[in-house]
């Protein structure tokens, strides 16, 4: 494996863990966290510093602006969970299944506006 491979790894893991780490006390500072968009920034940075093209991260960046509201679909359940008497499994399971559909509205949304 290439050490730049490796880098990324640990950053990301570190963000991650961090954040899973800081849900058991602060819950709300850890939602915070994670919904900011430290993947993206991350992601965008790294791939440019690694590829050095300025058309692919502009794409990437574009296609994840249009993810981004889409992804928000997986948290629907959870919004819902109370009123239907949902456990944690049933929202998660759901929420991955409006995953799978939004991706099929991300590549038709992507595709016309790219």
């Amino acid at each position: 494996m290439n050490s730049i491979f490796i880098l990324k790894t640990l950053i990301s893991a570190i963000v991650i863990s961090f954040s899973s780490w800081l849900a058991k006390f602060r819950p709300s500072l850890a939602g915070l966290i994670l919904a900011l968009p430290l993947t993206s920034l991350l992601a965008l940075a790294m791939s440019y510093l690694e590829h050095k093209d300025s058309q692919s991260a502009i794409e990437f960046a574009k296609s994840t602006f249009v993810a981004i509201p889409i992804s928000l679909l997986f948290f629907i359940p959870f919004l819902l969970a109370s009123k239907f008497q949902l456990n944690f499994w049933t929202c998660y399971l759901l929420g991955i299944f409006l995953l799978v559909l939004g991706f099929f509205l991300h590549q038709f949304t992507f595709k016309f506006l790219s």
